[in-house]
């Protein structure tokens, strides 16, 4: 760089930063969701930003989404340091774009360190190689929840993750949202009964999860274009359209399957939905939570059975803020058995950012802290730090004023961060033990003896 260039700071386009209120706004939810997870017994793990690129590409992934990277060259001084590791200069890598597949090849690295069912959690950071745009980030933290089993798993486990979704979003109170369930065997197998070819079905699947962003008519289209009759795409419509209440939903899928041609991968869905429905109830979720909804396919290949997608009621606009589902094959991938999986993933920054915007949630204040203990003169700087210690010692938040300026300069800076309460002590005030106590919303001051001022504030702080 030339000298006198100016050097370029800006973020990179796609990658999110966040000022301290928009931060303590994340970490907050994140310690709803964290609560909520070991509520159900998760526990967390972290895996690699980065990881080979066979294994991000090992199941549903071929690079669409992958941002890639490659080893550096080691210098001539360090080719010694690469030889010891085992590993070649040329050695393809990636950063991971989701936590499912990083999670299978985590779960094959420590096979025989865990148990089983093993249920985690992560809320690591992700990336996606994608055109950076409103609410599309290509880095972004992810909260994920799976379990995993050898050879059989529950579907109570299923049932669960419609639980947990509630829990979160009741918790953070973003307003009415519905979860929508289906899985991915009752669509299978009705295409089956209609006569869609095998190696059509997986094609069909992606158009019609497509349904919400192109509509009924391009879906219709779409599907006609992979060789599907025209009959056939119109039942397909017209099953992916069956509404209702959830046990009238129900009703028409056994009466289906009960009247149409090898219904019996059909007929196993609508079991397993069922299954998940009654888990879903007694587990307490209320009725208007959820739904059935026979267009929920989520396109991601390694889905094989229950399938979620969550919409926040007034605005789908905003897509999913959370979904997921079962796989049966990921895990064993890497092992060479069966290992089945259940799990649901939050894009967390995306939610933030599309919740934000939408006005359905508010950033923090730019601090933690409630209170600010004001400097009045510099020789009683051991009277405040005593006192603000005495306050973080009851568990309060306390800035301590360490700069001497004018006492209404110092309301303004407290309150431009959202700091509640100021504690003024002047001479006179720590001759006599006492502080004032300013309410920066109400403008009231009163005095409070210093040996009270932690309880005041506690009391006013509720």
């Amino acid at each position: 760089m030339a000298k006198g260039d100016k050097i370029n700071f800006s973020t990179p386009s796609g990658f999110p930063e966040f000022l301290p209120s928009e931060k303590r706004l994340e970490l907050y939810l994140l310690d709803i969701i964290r609560r909520v997870f070991e509520s159900y017994g998760f526990t967390p793990i972290e895996t690699p930003a980065v990881e080979r690129l066979e294994v991000l590409q090992a199941k549903g992934n071929q690079g669409e989404n992958i941002i890639y990277g490659i080893d550096p060259i080691l210098p001539p001084n360090r080719q010694a340091e690469r030889d010891k590791s085992g590993e070649t200069g040329s050695e393809a890598r990636a950063l991971k774009f989701d936590q499912t597949v990083p999670l299978a090849a985590y779960i094959a690295r420590h096979l025989n360190e865990l148990t089983f069912p093993f249920a985690r959690y992560q809320t690591d950071v992700v990336f996606r190689g994608e055109r950076a745009k409103d609410g599309r980030f290509r880095q972004f933290r992810q909260c994920d929840i799976d379990v995993v089993a050898r050879r059989e798993l529950s579907l109570l486990y299923d049932a669960q993750m419609p639980a947990i979704i509630t829990e979160i979003f009741e918790a953070i109170n973003i307003g009415d949202f519905l979860i929508r369930i289906n899985n991915r065997k009752i669509l299978t197998g009705f295409f089956k009964s209609v006569g869609i070819a095998e190696n059509q079905i997986k094609s069909c699947i992606g158009i019609v999860d497509t349904l919400e962003k192109i509509g009924e008519s391009k879906v219709k289209q779409d599907l006609e274009k992979e060789g599907i009759l025209e009959e056939q795409a119109q039942k397909i419509i017209e099953f992916i359209k069956i509404d209702g209440l959830v046990d009238e939903v129900l009703d028409k899928l056994k009466h289906l399957a009960q009247n149409l041609p090898e219904t019996e991968q059909l007929s196993l869905g609508v079991s397993e939905l069922e299954t998940v429905i009654a888990g879903v109830r007694n587990l307490g979720v209320a009725e208007n939570r959820f739904c059935i909804d026979l267009s929920i396919a989520r396109g991601l290949d390694y889905y094989t059975g229950t399938v979620y997608e969550t919409t926040l009621l007034g605005h789908e606009a905003l897509g999913s803020i959370c979904s997921g589902g079962r796989y049966e094959e990921l895990v064993g991938v890497f092992l060479g058995e069966k290992m089945p999986g259940v799990g649901i993933s939050i894009g967390l920054t995306r939610l933030i950012s599309r919740l934000l915007k939408a006005g359905i949630l508010s950033s923090l204040a730019a601090t933690p802290a409630q209170v600010m203990v004001v400097n009045m003169q510099e020789d009683l700087m051991p009277t405040y730090l005593k006192v603000s210690q005495q306050l973080r010692q009851a568990g309060i938040n306390v800035i301590t004023n360490f700069d001497k300026r004018p006492l209404g300069k110092q309301f303004q800076l407290a309150d431009k961060q959202g700091i509640k309460f100021c504690v003024i002590i002047g001479s006179e005030e720590a001759a006599a033990q006492k502080s004032s106590l300013k309410d920066l919303k109400t403008g009231e001051q009163v005095e409070v003896l210093l040996e009270n001022l932690a309880e005041e504030l506690k009391r006013k702080l509720t």
